[in-house]
């Protein structure tokens, strides 16, 4: 992927040359492998985790130790900083065509564990948005994991479409679609409630698309193997991929994500209209 040389957003929060500045949270292994089946890519699920991790929470503030940041580090904030001024760019663009105000939010990157206005989480969540800040979080070892644990080629581009996919459901939150969806699964069984998470899911990664779409056409971003990659993580992160690697069998009624199939189907149809508007996911998967 092309990003040497553009803008870089000032709403990044580095937070990883900082420790002990939060509550630890106990609750590794299996716990985790748990929290990261229900929350990859998490999108607004992270809600759904604040009673858990709270109770989890057993641990003490400590005085906050800082450090300076890698090389590496500091290319890597270079790098979100430049995606995410990317997403902002796209966006204005978009919410100013549909007469729309656009808000921009801030990501957050840490190591091991984070408080948010949503709860604290920890790195088994993956990457998430907290609407209650408008906030995204990752700690960005994420991405080797999802290349050794669950097989995805990696790259540039793979953190690029995470990125995209969590400031979607900013979007979402932004259009009032997440509140109508969390509407619309008061009083509904958990497989009907589950479906309608897998639609706000599914049209993020329409969303990542979209984006993908008019960044191409302002910046000419991509280079060979860029949409591969893209493909590549929103395979490995589906729920069916997911199970079958994790408990050995597939069980349809508890997705929350969509299949592998199905977010790739939904990334190349954002990819390929650019259109905001033909990516109503809650019509296609009644």
């Amino acid at each position: 992927m092309k990003w040497l040389g553009r803008r870089q957003s000032d709403n990044v929060e580095d937070r990883r040359g900082m420790s002990g500045g939060g509550k630890s949270i106990v609750g590794g292994g299996i716990i985790g492998i748990i929290i990261l089946l229900i929350n990859v890519f998490g999108g607004e699920n992270a809600q759904m985790l604040t009673p858990v991790l709270e109770q989890m929470n057993q641990g003490q503030s400590a005085p906050t130790e800082q450090r300076d940041l890698t090389a590496k580090e500091l290319e890597e904030q270079a790098f979100v900083k430049t995606i995410l001024a990317d997403n902002e760019d796209v966006w204005t663009k978009i919410f100013n065509e549909n007469n729309l105000s656009y808000k921009k939010p801030n990501i957050v990157l840490f190591i091991g564990g984070v408080e948010t206005k949503c709860g604290n989480a920890t790195s088994d969540s993956g990457p998430f948005y907290c609407p209650e800040d408008q906030k995204v979080y990752m700690d960005l070892s994420f991405f080797e994991e999802l290349k050794t644990r669950f097989g995805a080629q990696g790259g540039d581009f793979a953190t690029a479409y995470v990125i995209a996919h969590e400031i979607g459901h900013h979007v979402q939150t932004l259009l009032g679609t997440s509140g109508k969806m969390r509407q619309m699964q008061q009083g509904r069984s958990k497989a009907e409630a589950n479906k309608l998470s897998v639609a706000l899911e599914l049209q993020a990664d329409f969303y990542a698309g979209v984006w993908t779409h008019h960044n191409q056409q302002m910046n000419n971003i991509l280079e060979d193997g860029d949409i591969d990659e893209a493909l590549s993580a929103a395979h490995a992160v589906g729920d069916d991929a997911i199970q079958s690697k994790m408990q050995g069998r597939i069980v349809p009624e508890s997705f929350t994500h969509g299949t592998s199939e199905q977010r790739k189907y939904w990334f190349m149809k954002g990819y390929k209209t650019g259109d905001i508007k033909q990516g109503n996911t809650f019509d296609e998967i009644r």
